[in-house]
């Protein structure tokens, strides 16, 4: 997979592996190979990352296999004590033990009060690792984090990728000035809590006005969005028209008998949204093939 980088001259883009972040090499090409729709800024790489709330959490481990052989990007783990959102499902132990189960990268989305986001963050950074110990993707709320900026500097100084995810009615200014700080942000389209729920409209503007200020910026962040993601183009469409390249889909994808379909629809969808054509994103791909058979 490729995106754009704004920073660089359309000349230059860059070859990302899911699997990593922040490690991307530069391949020169001829032109621009893509075209934008609404989208302000160049596109960044699609990622399709399913929640592990609708898995059978007997047979948590096993579904992340499953997930892994469907071509996913990375797990999202949601984690809820019962406070934060009226739900309960599973603390750190529970993340450890499945990282026996597959090497993809994980997430783990903290939607839990400010008491347990202070005495526990250490311990989910560290069961969030990759295989080899490389940064996982940890996601505080705003909502429960007073001390912001500490916490998020505290998940980097841990060997995390410090993330930060906000509410449905949060304004988007409550994270503005830690977008700095930041790896991802997180736009919640549903209340969190709970699977199932349909996405809220509304939500499409704040993804805007997030990009615009990544876009502005020059800031290396991804947005992600969480609740009613499905292959329509009413939600992983518009959110892609609006900013967003990560794309959290639970029920949306856990609904297709083969997920590994689903995966490709959602993808697809995405890239609609973002108005990169499958001709251009063909060529892009080869364009990175053929650079890595020169290397070697």
């Amino acid at each position: 997979m490729v995106y754009f980088q704004k920073s660089l001259t359309p000349a230059v883009v860059f070859a990302a592996s899911a699997s990593t972040i922040g490690a991307f090499s530069p391949i020169a090409t001829t032109s621009r190979t893509t075209t934008s729709l609404g989208l302000y800024g160049e596109p960044r790489e699609v990622q399709i990352i399913p929640s592990v709330l609708p898995a059978d959490f007997g047979k948590l481990g096993a579904d992340c296999k499953k997930l892994e052989d469907a071509g996913v990007d990375r797990i999202q783990f949601d984690v809820m004590d019962g406070n934060f959102v009226p739900n309960l499902t599973f603390g750190p132990d529970t993340i450890r033990w499945c990282r026996g189960y597959t090497s993809l990268m994980f997430e783990t989305q903290l939607m839990v009060s400010e008491k347990c986001t202070d005495a526990m963050l250490d311990q989910f950074t560290e069961v969030t690792k990759g295989p080899n110990g490389e940064p996982g993707v940890v996601i505080v709320h705003v909502e429960a984090c007073t001390h912001l900026h500490r916490a998020l500097g505290k998940i980097r100084d841990a060997g995390g990728s410090p993330s930060v995810a906000l509410n449905p009615h949060t304004p988007p200014e409550m994270i503005e000035h830690v977008l700095d700080l930041v790896d991802h942000v997180l736009v919640m389209t549903v209340n969190p809590g709970f699977g199932g729920q349909a996405y809220i409209p509304t939500m499409t503007e704040k993804i805007k006005t997030i990009r615009k200020w990544i876009v502005d910026r020059d800031l290396d962040v991804d947005i992600e969005v969480d609740g009613g993601i499905k292959a329509t183009k009413e939600t992983i469409g518009a959110c892609a028209d609006a900013g967003a390249n990560c794309f959290i889909a639970g029920s949306g994808l856990f609904a297709y008998d083969d997920m590994a379909q689903g995966v490709k629809e959602l993808t697809a969808l995405a890239l609609e949204g973002q108005g990169v054509t499958k001709e251009a994103n063909g060529a892009e791909e080869a364009a990175v093939a053929e650079e890595a058979a020169v290397a070697e």
